[in-house]
């Protein structure tokens, strides 16, 4: 037995450390290489354990990319949730909270930006990601119909995606700041009557 494989039966095994650098390279790969791109061995290789652990933790590759996609989901949807949190103002808050959540103006951290672009990869990739999706954002808008459930505010949402997708398109918005600043105006309930 040499030292290192010595070592590593004395390690103290931290699971959940492997599992999160699992899934922060599985989303790295997806983003810098593409969805066909995740193996286990790339994600093995990214991580630095063998592709046995990678197997350990996620039986399948499917799994693997669902529990990426859930990952990021739940980011988005707990920093929605914190921007909601924070409005005091209930008309369109579910509106305004999704603008800022999908629309980056460098405030955000790159973290936060390719959680965000990693889940759109995965939708744009998957039919069953992208049920997922919109289980998800139907369920919201059912959750928040009482406040924004209006034309204006689905058609605000809409242009927040569409803005979304071009930032991570890599298309040049120079006006993003100020398309921002026109959508939240259009979330105030005087602008929607």
């Amino acid at each position: 037995m040499n030292i290192e494989t010595e070592n590593a039966h004395k390690r103290k095994k931290q699971p959940e450390v492997v599992r999160r650098a699992l899934l922060d390279q599985a989303a790295r790969i997806t983003l810098e290489k593409g969805l066909s791109k995740v193996t286990f061995q790339a994600v093995a290789d990214a991580t630095g354990v063998t592709k046995g652990g990678v197997m350990h933790h996620f039986a399948t590759k499917n799994a693997l990319v669902l529990e990426v996609f859930n990952d990021a989901m739940a980011k988005f949807e707990a920093e929605v949730d914190a921007a909601m949190a924070k409005d005091a103002v209930s008309y369109g808050s579910f509106t305004r909270a999704y603008i800022d959540a999908t629309i980056s103006l460098g405030e955000k951290g790159q973290e936060e930006f390719d959680s965000q672009a990693t889940l759109y990869v995965l939708m744009l990739g998957d039919s069953e990601l992208r049920a997922l999706w919109a289980k998800w954002a139907n369920e919201q808008l059912k959750k928040h119909e009482a406040t924004d459930n209006t034309e204006t505010l689905c058609m605000v949402r809409l242009v927040a995606d569409g803005i979304w997708l071009s930032d991570f398109s890599g298309i040049n918005i120079s006006e993003k700041q100020s398309l921002r600043d026109r959508l939240i105006k259009m979330t105030q309930r005087d602008f929607d009557q």
